[in-house]
């Protein structure tokens, strides 16, 4: 399998940390699940020594713990570290748009309207691509703040909730009613009123959590998944 790799754009750790990064966030690697060096080397046709580096990076981001006699293991969350998650996220995004809000204009309102519309569109065709959207959006709003560390650490949040977060709408047939609440957010921006979008964004953050939970407890979905805690991850990789 051909990952196009090319040297001059990424080390081969920068190309197996995408790799693995975006076998997570799909829910490929899921929760519980241990990664095996050798298996992932050979798929990316490099070394072990990148990949085990690449594993030391995702461990100091929290999305794999590194266990003596149990190697690399994809890291899940409990009840209420879901919730924790997004506690941090509703503050963390309610600053960001509040810092955002200067430089709101015409521009960035469209630009906002057009992120809806694919939404929409991607809820109506069966909501496939809607989570890419839904994230392109808290991504481009948090952007707007100017504050390259806030975005860095809310983006670290939004990983470590995806996955759980791919299984939730794989159930849900037309995830249209969480459009809205997208609605709410750029009107409360299209206002100008830097305090009311800030407690929207929280607001809206944090209405997901105890739909997600709920959906959670009832598959018994938590802390991982059917597939056995140690089993040998998935042979494939796909760069995104």
């Amino acid at each position: 399998m051909s990952f196009g790799r090319n040297a001059s754009v990424a080390t081969a750790q920068d190309e197996a940390y995408i790799a693995i990064l975006h076998a997570i966030r799909s829910g490929r690697f899921q929760p519980g699940v241990r990664l095996i060096p050798e298996t992932i080397a050979q798929e990316l046709a490099m070394s072990r020594m990148p990949v085990r580096e690449a594993f030391q990076r995702l461990a100091n981001e929290g999305l794999v713990v590194i266990r003596p006699n149990r190697g690399c293991v994809v890291s899940g969350l409990t009840i209420d570290e879901i919730f924790e998650t997004f506690e941090m996220r509703s503050v963390l995004e309610g600053l960001a748009v509040r810092l955002a809000m200067p430089r709101v204009d015409a521009g960035v309102l469209a630009e906002l309207d057009m992120f809806l519309l694919r939404m929409e569109r991607s809820g109506e065709a069966g909501g496939g691509d809607w989570l890419a959207h839904h994230q392109a959006f808290h991504e481009y709003i948090c952007g707007l703040s100017g504050r390259p560390k806030l975005v860095k650490q809310i983006s670290a949040l939004h990983i470590a909730i995806e996955p759980y977060m791919r299984v939730w709408l794989h159930h849900v047939d037309r995830p249209l009613t969480a459009t809205k609440t997208q609605h709410v957010v750029v009107e409360a921006m299209r206002t100008g009123d830097a305090a009311l979008a800030e407690i929207t964004m929280r607001d809206h953050v944090m209405r997901t959590a105890p739909r997600l939970a709920e959906f959670l407890r009832a598959g018994n979905l938590l802390n991982g998944t059917p597939r056995r805690t140690g089993q040998a991850a998935p042979a494939s990789l796909h760069l995104p």
